[in-house]
């Protein structure tokens, strides 16, 4: 029995190291089961509290899984460390069940108020002791790296929301700009998504608890806000290549990157190199009445939407399987072209300023199609 507790608690706290290591430590986009099956329980103990609501319900519910994931993750670990050294200090030693456990917690928690004389344990305890407070440091020091990422994150999202309204939709950041004469500001919204696209490709891959973080608004996601921006892109490059920005096919390849890298880390199977003529969930008609949404703007395309199409989807299948499964694991905003979600409820348009100039201004945009 002591063999048998012995090698149980050296495997318990090898797997509670190693998933320490992968989650804090490593600068890297490491699995750990540990978390990853965290996420999942909390999770869907969130959507059962949310009932069968829309997604207002799911997204106020949702708003606490990561605070719970921060708290989980280090309750989990601690007491994986309890259970391992609790195992290991009945295994070497006499004492029972009940004293092998109350001293791994006392010298886990350097509280000391059950020590022995035994000078073969003291090694142990001492490790014990170094274990809760490097533990509690260790997660301290990752909270300010969490919400500096965090908030470049979300700068710019909330910064999308004038071009793209809530929630952001590829085609409404083309429509917006021809109609109220800004579509020069392309570029450097390009410039800076392809920016934020390798930041949250770095940040999200190498720590994945970030894509539980929501927006403040439930209407924004820094998820929905990037498909947008290469939605955007690959529009205008299909329908008017030739006075299309160079930045557009930059922010298109930064973007389809970091998504890569985020499925890595989280081990979603996606086609690294899809054909050009691969299939894509979008269809022809959503894609043509966007076209006419556009035309009513006052864009002006250099090809007819058949003629764009072909183009437009060999831009479309590098990032689309991916954007749709992280859409729906993240419980993102359903907006439009972005997937079905788990949650009932269909997609839902971006909101959009009522134009109050005096003389009338121009026309507004046609409603928004799904």
């Amino acid at each position: 029995m002591e063999w048998i507790s012995g090698v149980a608690g050296s495997l318990v706290l090898v797997l509670v190291l190693s998933s320490i290591l992968r989650t804090l430590v490593v600068p890297r986009g490491l699995y750990s089961a540990l978390v990853f099956r965290l996420w999942w329980l909390l999770r869907r103990l969130l959507r059962a509290a949310a009932g069968r609501g829309g997604y207002d319900a799911i997204d106020r519910a949702q708003t606490w899984l990561a605070p719970l994931m921060l708290i989980g993750m280090l309750a989990t670990w601690l007491a994986g460390a309890l259970l391992g050294f609790g195992l290991l200090l009945y295994a070497m030693s006499p004492l029972s069940w009940t004293n092998a456990f109350r001293e791994a917690g006392s010298s886990l928690f350097t509280l000391g108020f059950a020590s022995g004389a035994r000078l073969k344990l003291s090694a142990l305890d001492f490790l014990a002791a170094a274990t809760g407070p490097v533990l509690i440091a260790l997660q301290i020091a990752y909270l300010p790296t969490l919400y500096g990422a965090y908030n470049r994150r979300e700068l710019e999202v909330t910064l999308l929301q004038a071009r793209a309204g809530e929630p952001a939709w590829g085609p409404e950041i083309l429509a917006r700009q021809w109609l109220v004469d800004t579509e020069t500001a392309l570029p450097e919204l390009y410039r800076a998504w392809e920016r934020l696209a390798a930041d949250m490709g770095e940040s999200q891959s190498t720590y994945p608890i970030l894509l539980t973080f929501r927006s403040p608004s439930p209407y924004r996601s820094w998820l929905v806000g990037l498909v947008a921006v290469l939605d955007a892109a690959a529009m205008q490059l299909a329908l008017a290549p030739r006075s299309a920005p160079p930045e557009a096919r930059l922010v298109l390849r930064a973007g389809f990157t970091a998504l890569r890298d985020i499925a890595r880390a989280l081990r979603l199977p996606y086609d690294p190199d899809p054909s050009p003529d691969g299939p894509v969930r979008l269809t022809y008609d959503e894609f043509d009445a966007a076209v006419a949404m556009l035309e009513a703007a006052g864009f002006r395309a250099e090809r007819t939407p058949k003629e764009a199409w072909p183009h437009f989807c060999g831009w479309r299948v590098n990032y689309e399987a991916i954007v749709y499964e992280l859409c729906r694991r993240c419980d993102a905003v359903p907006a439009l072209w972005t997937g079905p979600r788990d949650f009932p409820g269909g997609a839902v348009p971006p909101r959009r300023p009522v134009d109050r100039r005096p003389d009338g201004g121009r026309p507004g945009l046609p409603p928004a199609f799904g």
